[in-house]
């Protein structure tokens, strides 16, 4: 057993335990492994993960180690894991903007970057993909904040305002979608799905409500209805994205997966009622294995890119209010995007605003099996 140092902090519609990298890099070794450490600590392999500080959801389970960087230009590079709830395995391969928001003021207060005395940027890396992404934060007269009344759909929960921006998205059509298609066909059991695949934000598929005979603005409880689909569709548009074999196991981290449709009136997880007229796509999210309650952000960051795709799914379904935004109908409510577009019509950079709190700094004392 040893004992590691950690900030627990929400993000927007996540929790997220943050560790100082010269915190757990003395342990890696020893312990057998980062995904050793991480599944001990958070208690894995349990459904409740009842023996370690695990949430036992896929938005309550995920960590970040943070470190200075030594890269021009860039303050923090991050390695953000998405901790398995039910068995003692970690995703690598993905990146969560909820967790960067986080991080973004969890680098303020722990002296990671030095603070402006009115707007402080953090600019961030994300070791696992290797998009950079900045967190603006007002810290006026050198103060940082440690609480704010930002709010955020999905939770009513307050805390500090913090925008994030993703940069560098996609160079061209060739980076943007992997297939080099705007919509793939997928078929199942003689049943055709139609997709867009995109790697914008985190690799997504987002494949068009209608013909899993849904609308895309059902409550979350009518699309575990369709897991099992979804887990398929996911699996194939992995191996035809890339980023599988036929003969590697499957993840349920990447592509994030998802149905969209045309906005029309909905109530959100709250019960209030959001009209079409309020929003522009709808899009329903699967976080792991579960429906997202709202939606990740790396995820809506992917809706944003697809939007731009001619002849695509999502920019099929969407009803554009006004340039420079796109309002994307979730489970949880509306989330506002804002877009910059160049003039070749490619997506150059997302912010998102969300609300941020620190809600523990505490010793965790991890106990990790004995390996054979």
């Amino acid at each position: 057993m040893f004992t590691l140092r950690g900030t627990w902090m929400r993000g927007g519609t996540s929790k997220c335990w943050l560790f100082n990298a010269v915190d757990i890099d003395p342990y890696i070794d020893d312990a057998g492994g980062l995904d050793n450490i991480l599944t001990s600590a958070f208690g894995s392999g349990d459904p409740r993960q009842l023996d370690g500080v695990g949430g036992g959801s896929s938005t309550t389970s995920k960590a970040a180690i943070v470190r200075r960087s030594t890269a021009p230009g860039i303050d923090v590079d991050y390695l953000f894991a998405q901790v398995a709830v039910d068995n003692r395995t970690v995703e690598w391969g993905s990146n969560c903007g909820n967790c960067a928001t986080a991080i973004g003021l969890y680098a303020l207060q722990a002296g990671l970057v030095a603070v402006d005395d009115r707007v402080t940027v953090v600019r961030m890396r994300n070791q696992n993909t290797g998009a950079v992404l900045s967190a603006e934060i007002a810290t006026p007269g050198g103060h940082v904040p440690t609480d704010g009344d930002a709010t955020v759909p999905g939770t009513t929960a307050r805390g500090v305002p913090v925008g994030l921006t993703f940069t560098d998205l996609a160079t061209d059509r060739v980076s943007l979608l992997p297939t080099g298609q705007p919509v793939d066909e997928i078929t199942l059991c003689d049943r055709f799905f139609r997709g867009t695949f995109v790697t914008a934000g985190a690799p997504a598929a987002l494949y068009d409500a209608s013909d899993l005979g849904l609308t895309g603005a059902e409550p979350n409880d009518a699309l575990s209805e369709h897991l099992s689909t979804l887990f398929a569709l996911r699996r194939q548009a992995a191996l035809r994205m890339g980023l599988s074999t036929p003969d590697e196991p499957i993840t349920h981290a990447i592509p994030k997966v998802g149905i969209v449709g045309p906005p029309r009136d909905y109530r959100s997880s709250d019960g209030a009622l959001i009209g079409a007229s309020d929003y522009d796509i709808s899009v329903r999210m699967l976080s792991m294995m579960a429906p997202h309650p709202a939606i990740g952000l790396t995820s809506a960051v992917a809706v944003a890119a697809a939007a731009t795709v001619s002849g695509g799914v999502v920019a099929a379904n969407a009803r554009i209010g006004w340039p420079g935004s796109l309002r994307i109908g979730t489970a949880a409510g509306i989330l506002d995007v804002d877009v910059a577009i160049d003039s070749h019509g490619l997506l150059q950079s997302v912010t998102l605003h969300r609300a941020v709190r620190r809600i523990a700094t505490a010793e965790l004392f991890v106990a990790v099996p004995v390996l054979t």
